[in-house]
């Protein structure tokens, strides 16, 4: 399934030539999915329809998809009924999220709205949801997953409870999406905006490493922005992440080479197959530049977790294969040329056999 980037809206808290900049800002990073809460409405069905349609249409015209996020309590306020959409389809929407479940037949009517709208449930609880929904025959194209975002410093997703949710929608190969927080943003829908991502281990990380991190996992389809209004500098960082790839940041020793830094920037590394504890090896590079000299340097001490190494003129066959480190070891026939930033090491675990990956340099 491809993969693809989206943003929030908020349009009762937020002005809507901000939303349109916002919108005209995203599309031409190549973001494709707007999350649109209606959670917050109060203004009655003419004045929400005429925002909201304004907005949506907006958005398509610049190839957005757009999922409104609804409640129960907003069809009283509107003064509509689950047993008819048109009200969602009249303004634009591509999709409604249910921030509250049914029977699960209700959920498999719902998906055969006649105006193609997607359903799309909530992926942040570990029952049988899902499953239910899909036994009473829905239609399943037209299901969708995304997890929650959690405003309050301390409420996220915990790793493994996020991996075995999305195991569940992944494994009946329904879309998934997840949250990202900006760490500018101050809109969303409640008064209490620490933040808006689903996991909590991403509050306080950057917003493109928060990105890699939920590709890398092989169970999110869609990385949303989860808070309003990110910086022009925040969604280019994401806009840039490779969504298929595995991309490592790579801060360089004073003394690597220029062969060595030619060596770390190759565009195709890949981990062996027949993996080692000690290292991900990258060989295909001793291939390449065999014939290159690569004088010692920087090996006098115990290389550490994370540590980028490259064989040298001592290692025989094996200099200039490239390495990271991942379990501490000393070996004078490698050069340390760069580290992998610290925070940086949650992406290990997926440098799994045959892996592809690059690193990428900030220095």
């Amino acid at each position: 399934m491809k993969r693809e980037i989206g943003i929030s809206l908020y349009p009762d808290h937020s002005d809507a030539k901000k939303d349109r900049e916002y919108i005209q800002k995203a599309a031409d990073l190549g973001y494709s999915r707007i999350f649109m809460s209606m959670l917050e409405v109060t203004e009655g069905k003419e004045k929400v329809a005429e925002k909201f349609k304004g907005i949506i249409g907006f958005a398509k015209a610049q190839g957005f998809e757009t999922i409104l996020d609804i409640a129960p309590s907003i069809f009283d306020e509107l003064q509509i009924s689950y047993d008819d959409l048109s009200f969602f389809a009249e303004l634009g929407a591509d999709g409604i999220r249910l921030d509250e479940g049914f029977d699960g037949n209700k959920e498999s009517m719902l998906s055969f709205n006649p105006f193609g709208l997607a359903i799309e449930l909530n992926m942040s609880n570990n029952v049988a949801y899902l499953e239910n929904i899909l036994s009473y025959e829905a239609n399943r194209p037209f299901i969708y997953g995304c997890h929650n975002f959690y405003p309050q410093k301390g409420s996220a997703l915990p790793y493994d409870f996020f991996i075995s949710c999305s195991q569940r929608f992944k494994r009946q190969g329904i879309k998934t999406a997840a949250f990202i927080t900006s760490h500018q943003g101050t809109l969303g829908p409640w008064d209490v905006n620490d933040g808006l991502p689903t996991l909590e281990m991403h509050r306080e990380l950057p917003i493109d490493l928060q990105a890699r991190h939920m590709f890398a996992t092989g169970l999110i389809d869609c990385v949303i922005i989860g808070n309003a209004y990110a910086s022009d500098e925040e969604l280019e960082k994401v806009a840039v992440v490779n969504r298929y790839k595995l991309s490592l940041t790579i801060d360089f020793e004073k003394d690597t080479s220029e062969l060595e830094k030619l060596i770390v920037a190759d565009p195709a590394h890949f981990r062996r197959g027949d993996i080692s504890a000690e290292a991900v090896r990258s060989t295909m590079p001793r291939v390449k530049y065999k014939n290159e000299n690569n004088p010692p340097h920087d090996n006098q001490f115990e290389f550490q977790v994370g540590d980028v190494v490259i064989g040298n003129d001592d290692f025989g066959k094996y200099k200039n294969e490239m390495q990271i480190v991942l379990t501490p070891h000393s070996d004078p026939r490698k050069n340390l040329v760069g580290k992998i930033p610290q925070e940086e090491h949650i992406l290990l675990e997926f440098l799994r056999p045959w892996s592809k990956f690059q690193l990428v340099s900030e220095n």
